[in-house]
């Protein structure tokens, strides 16, 4: 099983055990051992395979590993079974929507026996809901638009979800080399896009009868849906689709570079064969029936007349275009990035220390953190005011005096009021070393009001970064509604950097914005926003980010070295 997989049992018992009002110190050790598992690089299978002690990972104490361990065993565990039994099945999807909790979920359970999102929807049309403790004619408004929200990214799973199920099949495919000679990972997973909806894998295989009856013994396989000899579509366990297509060598680098393209970007490709006088196809570049390219995507651009286009460009936003012109941007690489500048500690809501946030980011190879806890505004994130980010600052400025070669920045994530103030004084924020600002309530906000609140925040002088600029989570709230230009203009004119947040699910600035802000002038950061440790790690995500948003090295303010960065922000 993957990491994900069982994590999800993990939070499902969490959030089961408080819609039966459970034990709160267990609901938190179950959430915090399902983020541990969902944020681990390793998978715990194979941890627990080689005979190592799952309890020394963080969050795993004796009884969650051996949860685990029954959970690799039989897909399930009894204290799971057991909080099921007590409740409807399914009701755990309600949790799904953004503002529904468990709290709210046991009211809408006791009072109108509401356990699935269809109940949930006709309640809420129906005006059944505001009447509920705690609940209004607002609450019925979001849940409608969380429903649409929900609806819409029905099927699909993020590029997180999808790294861990390509590494769990990889893994898998590689044990087969005298059968499969070669594997890759076409389609929107290999351009690296927020959510995918199935996966496409390429084989070359020396015996294709052979590589099919091999797939089918995939451990992570539900069901063969098809089966012929140029394709095998299953369902993994779960339900997500993979479609297994074959192809020989001389055909494969054409495979990769129809399969991966987005059908826009195909299209554009097949065109310019045309104007040439070619053919192009999934099996070859050709002029009349000769082929002329085949075997690797790179002759297959060169042909057209292109520079190599990187995958995470191929969506048609004018890349084939400054291909043709020999355009194109050289992209950034994780290798680039010498400091994580967004991270919180166990001051606020974090789960370990400035000293182990540091040493960690030291491991990684890094120059240099900032440590940006939380403002007052987010109890319950238990904010700090201005008395504790003193204190905080001293703390966190003492643990670097003591580092060598390594710079930790002492800041903070200040909140933006409804009215555009930032939540500390001016005063005290200008004596950090990095403030980020981020929008953490009143989402609901109209257009205009946004884009003055966010415009006056920025132009307040004390703000060197705006923190996900869109405040969206994937699948769960939609985006910030502002004017974009006008915002973009403001960071521009005050030296505000914006923030590509590199969680999975927020990826947030999105990579068609990247694109917008390079054209500005504007410089970027890429954080993790990290809560633990691990999440630092999680860096790899933004850079796909910026890549899909066409930027390079000097787009992005955390590749300079320790010097050059802390120069480029300092203030006059």
């Amino acid at each position: 099983m993957r990491n994900s997989e069982i994590a999800a049992l993990f939070r499902e018992m969490a959030n089961l055990l408080e819609i039966q009002g459970g034990d709160a110190f267990r609901i938190r050790s179950y959430e915090q051992a399902a983020r541990t598992l969902e944020e681990m690089t390793e998978q715990v299978a194979l941890l627990a395979g080689e005979g190592k002690k799952l309890t020394d990972l963080p969050g795993i104490g004796k009884s969650h590993a051996e949860k685990i361990e029954e959970i690799l065993k039989t897909g399930t565990c009894a204290r799971l079974e057991e909080l099921r039994k007590a409740l409807p099945p399914g009701i755990t999807e309600l949790l799904r929507l953004k503002g529904v909790g468990p709290k709210k979920v046991k009211v809408l359970w006791e009072r109108l026996k509401i356990s699935t999102l269809e109940q949930l929807k006709a309640a809420a049309e129906a005006g059944k809901i505001r009447g509920l403790p705690g609940m209004g004619e607002k609450t019925e408004e979001h849940i409608l638009k969380s429903l649409k929200t929900v609806a819409a990214q029905a099927g699909r799973i993020s590029i997180h979800e999808a790294v861990e199920i390509v590494g769990e099949l990889g893994r898998y495919l590689d044990l087969q080399k005298k059968i499969i000679k070669r594997w890759t990972v076409a389609g929107s997973f290999r351009r690296r896009v927020e959510t995918v909806g199935d996966l496409d894998v390429l084989i070359e295989a020396a015996d294709r009868a052979a590589a099919t009856e091999a797939i089918g013994g995939f451990a992570g396989l539900a069901e063969i849906t098809e089966r012929g000899p140029e394709k095998l579509e299953a369902a993994l366990k779960g339900g997500f689709q993979v479609d297994f297509r074959f192809f020989e060598a001389e055909n494969f680098g054409a495979a990769l570079q129809y399969f991966t393209g987005s059908k826009a970007h195909g299209i554009a490709c097949r065109k310019i064969a045309q104007q040439k006088k070619l053919k192009l196809n999934e099996y070859g570049l050709f002029r009349g029936e000769k082929s002329v390219a085949g075997r690797n995507e790179e002759e297959i651009y060169e042909k057209l007349g292109l520079e190599f286009v990187p995958p995470e460009l191929r969506e048609d936003r004018g890349e084939v275009e400054a291909a043709a012109a020999g355009k194109l941007p050289e992209l950034i690489e994780l290798a680039d990035i010498r400091g994580d500048l967004h991270a919180h500690t166990k001051e606020t809501d974090g789960h370990d220390t400035i000293a182990a946030m540091a040493e960690a980011a030291r491991q990684r190879g890094y120059q240099y953190l900032a440590i940006t806890d939380h403002s007052q505004s987010l109890t319950v994130a238990r904010g700090m005011d201005e008395k504790r980010l003193d204190k905080h600052a001293e703390a966190v400025r003492k643990v670097g005096a003591g580092l060598k070669d390594f710079m930790l920045l002492a800041g903070i994530e200040v909140d933006i009021l409804k009215d555009g103030r930032l939540d500390l004084a001016e005063s005290a924020l200008k004596e950090l070393d990095w403030v980020i600002a981020s929008v953490h309530s009143y989402f609901e906000q109209s257009e205009a009001a946004m884009t003055e609140r966010i415009v006056r925040a920025v132009s307040s002088g004390a703000v060197h970064c705006l923190g996900h600029p869109f405040g969206r989570l994937i699948g769960q709230r939609d985006p910030l509604v502002f004017d974009v230009d006008k915002v973009f203009a403001a960071c521009k004119k005050h030296s505000v950097a914006l923030e590509i947040n590199s969680h999975p699910d927020r990826l947030d600035l999105p990579d068609v914005y990247c694109q917008r802000a390079k054209e500005m002038g504007l410089k970027m950061v890429i954080s993790t926003d990290a809560h633990r440790t691990l999440d630092l790690g999680l860096i790899e995500h933004g850079v796909w980010v910026a890549r899909r948003g066409w930027l390079s090295k000097s787009d992005v303010l955390n590749t300079a070295t320790a010097a050059a960065f802390r120069k480029a922000i300092a203030r006059s």
